[in-house]
């Protein structure tokens, strides 16, 4: 009977001395490292012609990765420049044929006008008897002939100002593809979006690059965190910017300072759910146990090496009271 009373006390104890533990002190191994893995994909289609980079490289933002075969779109550019310069001379031979019909419109308006006065001179001396009515006539030949000159030069000037509005159109649509164009080659030099390093490099010259398809994944070496999954009862007490400490299994024996950045505030029940809330398996099935909610920590200093591994496991505390 005593024994068992011991057992009982032990017991006791050791869950007394768990949960003032638990209160003060909130551990959990179940953490790992992360970052962002940036899918470089290709804003053009095309066969790599050059690879600038191996695997597990560190890289610097703006660095080349790889090359497009650029012949296609300097061709593309090529073709665009001489639709420019086409529409361009077009341009200029319309308003040649704008300014002539201007001046013949000009021209035949001083015609018109002129012939207006001498048909009305002639009108007047014809009604009383002082001009033979083959002048009336012949003024009126000139009134009618001059007015048709004139509308004539009115619709030239109309047909020159479209034709020229026409080939103005078609020498912006050939600058804007121009510019796409170019904006195609550039393209074909596929440089690094960020600082990071090559993670898994299967791109191998000759291969297509295909547009909008990922094919070199980079780890972002400015995005490193712990994701330390705690149980419920853990969390009340967190705050953003708190203190934790962080142990890295590829860097065992020392922890390092870090701050909290991030509670989660809804979980999935469903590992088969869409990925917009993080999932945490719970660690056995034949027994209920409490979920785990992710909270990300953030180190203050980077190890003494600076290396970090992506999914490497880790464990943290926390002292949230």
């Amino acid at each position: 009977m005593r024994r068992l009373a011991a057992v009982i006390a032990t017991l006791l104890t050791l869950l007394v001395v768990w949960e003032v533990a638990t209160y003060y002190l909130a551990y959990t191994d179940d953490a790992y490292v992360r970052s962002d893995l940036i899918g470089v994909a290709p804003e053009v289609t095309g066969p790599i012609i050059s690879l600038y980079v191996v695997d597990n490289q560190q890289i610097k933002k703006g660095e080349k990765l790889y090359k497009i075969d650029p012949t296609p779109f300097q061709l593309e550019v090529n073709t665009r420049q001489a639709q420019i310069e086409e529409q361009t001379a077009l341009v200029k031979v319309a308003r040649e044929e704008l300014d002539t019909a201007k001046a013949a419109l000009d021209s035949s308006t001083s015609a018109h006008t002129y012939a207006v006065e001498q048909q009305a001179r002639y009108a007047v001396l014809a009604a009383e008897n002082n001009a033979p009515r083959a002048e009336l006539d012949r003024a009126n030949n000139e009134l009618r002939r001059t007015a048709a000159e004139k509308t004539v030069a009115e619709i030239a000037i109309a047909k020159a100002a479209t034709s020229v509005a026409v080939h103005k159109a078609a020498l912006d649509v050939a600058t804007a593809e121009k510019a796409t164009a170019l904006w195609k080659l550039d393209k074909t030099d596929v440089n690094a979006p960020a600082d990071g390093w090559i993670n898994n490099l299967t791109v191998r010259i000759g291969d297509t690059a295909t547009v909008n398809i990922p094919n070199i994944g980079i780890v972002d070496a400015h995005a490193w965190r712990i994701i330390a999954n705690y149980k419920e009862y853990y969390i009340r007490p967190f705050a953003i910017g708190g203190t934790a400490w962080v142990w890295l299994d590829s860097e065992p024996w020392r922890l390092h300072k870090a701050r909290i950045t991030g509670i989660a505030r809804g979980i999935s029940r469903d590992p088969q759910a869409p990925m917009l809330l993080p999932y945490v398996a719970p660690t056995t099935d034949w027994i209920r146990l409490q979920r785990r909610i992710p909270v990300t920590i953030v180190l203050e200093e980077m190890p003494g090496d600076g290396r970090l591994f992506m999914g490497a496991d880790a464990r943290t505390f926390v002292f949230p009271r």
